[in-house]
């Protein structure tokens, strides 16, 4: 397990039954960073703490999952959890001590993102190509690339010209793409990000 995720964990295991359904119900009203979607309410309600710790990683990632933890614990008056959330978290990063920035301008090498990381086994498993592309044209991808895209026979060549494309796409560009992802492939997507 990753530290982000123990630190999410122990936070969410200290709230109360009413503290949790309070945790929830804020969670889904949180501004999230482009390209994030919220968690339905109907799959919030019935989780734990352990569900909800897998949810907020599977959705939004160890470290993003973190920071809107916090976020939320902050605007619930938690400010002393929130804190040891951002220690632990911390921590489990090798960076700076608690309170010298806030996680998202930490400076530490950044991890590799989901679409990054996973490369190669996206190109060879992803089925559903033409779902993904119909989610990125126009947003990601202008007409001449999804085109190019379409064009190629099978699905792994798309995928790798899909990905031809993506030393141009910033870090929205590649949200989009794992945001399509999770729509189209979500057993995949859990799959790799347990792995």
């Amino acid at each position: 397990m990753g530290c982000a995720r123990d630190a999410i964990l122990e936070a969410l295991e200290n709230l109360t039954a009413d503290e949790l359904k309070k945790f929830k119900l804020k969670l889904r009203s949180v501004q999230l960073r482009d390209g994030y979607r919220h968690i339905p309410r109907g799959t919030l309600a019935p989780l734990d703490a352990v569900d909800l710790t897998d949810k907020l990683v599977s959705f939004y990632l160890e470290g993003y999952g973190a920071e809107l933890t916090e976020i939320v614990l902050r605007d619930m008056g938690m400010q002393e959890m929130a804190d040891q959330l951002h220690e632990g978290t911390l921590k489990g990063l090798g960076a700076a001590p608690a309170g010298s920035k806030a996680l998202s301008q930490i400076t530490a090498k950044p991890a590799l993102h989901f679409v990054d990381q996973y490369r190669a086994l996206l190109i060879s498993r992803v089925t559903d190509v033409d779902g993904v592309l119909d989610a990125l044209h126009g947003e990601v991808l202008n007409e001449e690339q999804y085109q190019a895209v379409r064009a190629e026979p099978t699905n792994p060549m798309r995928m790798r010209k899909l990905f031809s494309f993506a030393p141009a796409w910033n870090l929205t560009c590649k949200d989009l793409l794992l945001q399509a992802l999770r729509d189209t492939q979500p057993y995949l997507v859990d799959d790799l990000e347990k792995s």
